[in-house]
């Protein structure tokens, strides 16, 4: 009887209030997304003067940003993924040595990556114009990456450290250095598309985000030292093999699961290139796209937060709370796509009024975000779901449900739909929400199979691995 009354006893300790953990979601959430809405306001600004450029250079420096975000922004981005279940059960776990290894490690692992990325820019307009595009498009492609190419290092900061401070519910400072960065932006990239044209906005875009690095890393210092000297607590310079295992294990298939959701839309795109009336479909594409990416700030944030509160939850050997927060952001995930659909259908009428003139863009825009609306209905859960699975640091389940969903069902579904058919582009976008639903699907079925407490218990095993001596509560 008395065991039982312990147990009910640390069962209610574990259980946050429910709006308790809405609160903690809340003050994670928001300001990451507000940090994703300037990285599309970024994009859009540079877009816009881009295009001022004329209609070459803006062909050519939209080739080269999505060969760049291919083959170079998804790598390093994904490859951080890796940070988000060791960093946020390390700091559950009140494991400051591992938080730090942890960072300098990804670092170290980014800057090596960046190395044979931009070897490969170097070398793009070989590339496309062995895939068939014309000389001069590769050619202005080229000389984008190449005045490109040092955002590669300081992605290789930059992610490390929004990574390092959200795992700790640390938050509010990224927004604000992101939304200064865009602040800067503007002038940035006016006073150089003036001075250099497309290499001076190239030099812009890497500027901004280095001045968002730099601000990120002067908040580190004076918040470690603030806290009471945590520099001293050991980790900078002490990795050993089991840590670098650990992060090359996590890393490869959260960069493979990051990469192969970015190239199966990118694909889509291409596949989009093959239809009968190629130009129009495309356009319509690309309109409809841009609401996604609007989207997409929000469900991003909310995987974010899914994989810090379940991480952080492991890491601190509370799998009953870890195992509800999953559950809460699962149900916020819901409803914000329906939400979000509702928000695509409602818009369906005017935004494409905002990009064209043509009436064929506009009604195939109207037409394809009403499919598109129901593929976010499906997405947000989705990606909150791929959230809960990096944070039990099992992310190869989100690995295999992409590959099982996007390349198994999904695009085999659409060139059927669209080209068999005949549906045409919304066949494309048909087989694109059958991918989507698979997945989600898949995930589900993985995530009430886990083992919370089995789950918490690895956890406590791998803080096990760092040097105990070299173990520090981290202050409040």
């Amino acid at each position: 009887m008395e065991q039982a009354l312990q147990q009910q006893k640390q069962l209610s300790l574990e259980t946050p209030n429910l709006q308790k953990e809405l609160r903690t979601q809340w003050r994670i959430t928001i300001p990451l997304v507000a940090m994703n809405f300037t990285w599309f306001a970024k994009t859009a600004i540079t877009t816009a003067f881009v295009g001022r450029l004329g209609e070459l250079p803006l062909a050519g420096a939209t080739l080269g940003f999505t060969f760049g975000n291919v083959t170079g922004f998804s790598l390093l981005n994904g490859l951080c993924g890796a940070m988000e279940p060791i960093c946020g059960q390390a700091f559950g776990a009140k494991n400051v040595c591992l938080l730090h290894k942890t960072l300098l490690m990804a670092t170290t692992l980014l800057l090596a990556v960046s190395v044979p990325i931009a070897f490969l820019w170097i070398n793009v307009d070989r590339i496309l114009i062995n895939c068939g595009q014309q000389r001069e498009l590769a050619a202005v492609s080229r000389r984008y990456l190449i005045f490109l190419i040092p955002d590669l290092v300081v992605t290789s900061f930059l992610c490390p450290l929004k990574a390092y401070l959200s795992t700790q519910n640390v938050t509010v400072p990224i927004m604000l250095s992101s939304a200064t960065a865009t602040a800067l932006h503007i002038p940035a990239i006016l006073i150089l598309s003036r001075a250099r044209g497309l290499e001076g906005i190239a030099m812009a875009v890497w500027i901004s985000d280095l001045v968002v690095a730099i601000l990120l890393a002067i908040y580190v210092i004076l918040w470690e030292s603030r806290k009471g000297g945590n520099w001293k607590e050991g980790g900078w310079f002490e990795q050993g093999g089991a840590e670098w295992a650990r992060l090359l294990k996590l890393s490869g298939p959260c960069c493979l699961t990051t990469c192969l959701e970015w190239w199966c839309y990118e694909i889509v795109v291409l596949l989009t290139g093959r239809l009968h009336s190629a130009r129009r479909s495309v356009g319509v594409l690309a309109v409809v796209l841009n609401f996604d990416y609007l989207l997409f700030s929000v469900m991003l944030s909310l995987g974010t937060c899914a994989s810090v509160r379940v991480s952080n939850e492991l890491g601190a050997g509370r799998p009953g709370v870890a195992r509800r927060a999953a559950g809460v952001c699962l149900c916020a995930g819901a409803a914000m796509g329906v939400v979000g659909g509702a928000a695509m259908v409602g818009a369906s009428g005017v935004w494409g009024k905002l990009f064209s003139r043509e009436r064929g863009v506009v009604r195939g825009v109207g037409r394809m975000m009403m499919v598109m609306a129901a593929v976010e209905v499906v997405n947000f859960p989705l990606v909150v779901c791929g959230g809960v699975v990096r944070g039990t640091a099992r992310p190869w389940l989100g690995m295999y449900a992409n590959v099982c969903g996007f390349y198994l069902i999904g695009l085999p579904l659409g060139v059927v739909l669209a080209f068999k058919v005949g549906l045409g582009l919304g066949g494309l976008l048909g087989g694109l929400f059958g991918g989507v639903v698979v997945c989600l699907v898949l995930l589900l079925v993985f995530l009430a199979r886990i083992d919370w407490d089995d789950e918490s218990h690895k956890a406590q095993m791998m803080q096990d691995l760092v040097d105990h001596e070299d173990h520090n509560p981290i202050p409040s």
